[in-house]
């Protein structure tokens, strides 16, 4: 690390590490900007962890020794807090939590600058509360409706903890200002686009990544693909695989978990990439770009600052687009959209969607973090307050690309 960084003693701490996904690829890059940072989380399977991530100091808490914690974390969260309190942060001059599930919350000494990247309040707190507790059995629902009000309160008076919030998009920003009351930098994470490049050729088929899970939607995709007959393939696993398998008709396959050589095929060799759910950010259309191919995505969410497009109610497209996006959350609705897209197929220029993704490189994240947390810095030992204003750090989408 360039700068007066890297003498500074640097707490990393993330929700859990139970898989590796965006949230886990976020903790990866700090810990490579701060390789004497040690780590800290409620729980971990050691499994989830790189070799990279391994050779960090990780302290978990009391949640880690619950037997079935791997398969039941979720369910714990009336125990996340207290659990979140007793990890001892107080030898550090930096804290950098990771929030998604409750990370903030630690308690930091006077002299320590904690910086939070937000990748979203907690979804089952907030936005999306009704929707999982619907979606849960009587029993569960009766004791989630009972904790989450008080849980939420805590998350709510945790947030005061923070000195300032950086969201991965503007999205999480507008969240960040409804349910904290604060406002936020915005730094788009890292997508892992370094070995991407554009194919000689396509094949017939539509793609989907994704977990399996109810609000990712991957049931629009495969309806509106069985109702046109188009060739589908679904990468990824979770809970919805039996139900999703039920639905899906001739030509639609699923692949499971793939390692990156072989999703890197997939991207790079299918028409388009269809993301239906509504998403914080969402890494996937991004590194679907990065392989030159289109997006036709939800138009809500992350999505609307990652794809370059237009509303298939709209009939037309940007000169220079990206993708294509859909307005309602419904099969039909992806259907006109596909139809969009392949009435205009020809018209997307693959070098650009490539060029076009390399905004979100891993670069220009260490890049901007190093720059934010310099200033958060100079502004915490000079006792001002810096989670008072609010600084947007972002790239604008390329308009001209040879």
């Amino acid at each position: 690390m360039p700068g007066s960084l890297p003498n500074l003693r640097v707490a990393i701490v993330h929700y859990w590490f139970m898989g590796y996904a965006g949230g886990e690829r976020v903790v990866a890059a700090l810990a490579e900007m701060f390789p004497q940072a040690d780590l800290f989380a409620l729980m971990a399977d050691p499994r989830a962890l790189t070799p990279e991530l391994s050779a960090h100091r990780l302290t978990t808490s009391f949640l880690q020794k619950i037997p079935g914690n791997r398969r039941w974390y979720r369910h714990l969260l009336p125990l996340q807090p207290i659990a979140l309190e007793q990890l001892d942060v107080s030898g550090y001059d930096l804290i950098l939590s990771s929030e998604s599930g409750p990370a903030k919350g630690v308690i930091s000494p006077a002299h320590a600058c904690h910086i939070c990247y937000c990748h979203s309040p907690m979804r089952y707190l907030w936005d999306m509360y009704h929707e999982y507790r619907q979606n849960m059995g009587p029993v569960m629902r009766a004791f989630f409706s009972a904790t989450a009000h008080y849980i939420r309160m805590w998350d709510l008076a945790s947030a005061a903890r923070v000195d300032h919030f950086v969201a991965n998009s503007f999205n999480v920003a507008a969240r960040i200002r409804k349910h904290y009351r604060r406002e936020s930098s915005v730094i788009h994470p890292p997508a892992t686009i370094t070995d991407a490049c554009v194919a000689d050729r396509t094949e017939d088929y539509y793609l989907v990544v994704s977990r399996l899970i109810d609000y990712k939607r991957v049931d629009l995709a495969i309806a509106a693909c069985k109702r046109l007959g188009r060739r589908l393939r679904i990468v990824g696993d979770g809970d919805q695989y039996k139900q999703l398998r039920k639905l899906a008709g001739p030509g639609i396959e699923f692949l499971g978990y793939l390692r990156e050589p072989d999703l890197h095929t997939c991207y790079a060799h299918c028409r388009a990439l269809l993301f239906p759910g509504e998403e914080d950010f969402g890494i996937v259309p991004v590194e679907a770009q990065s392989f030159g191919r289109p997006v036709i995505a939800y138009g809500r969410g992350g999505a609307l600052e990652t794809v370059i497009g237009q509303s298939a109610d709209d009939y037309f497209l940007p000169e220079k687009s990206t993708g294509v996006f859909f307005s309602e959350q419904t099969p039909e609705s992806v259907a006109d959209a596909i139809h969009l897209f392949e009435s205009a197929e020809a018209k997307f220029d693959p070098n650009f969607i490539h060029a076009s993704a390399q905004r979100f490189d891993l670069s220009r994240f260490k890049s901007n973090m190093h720059d934010l947390i310099g200033q958060c810095l100079e502004e915490h030992r000079d006792g001002t307050e810096p989670f008072m204003r609010g600084q947007t750090v972002s790239t604008p989408v390329p308009q001209n690309v040879a």
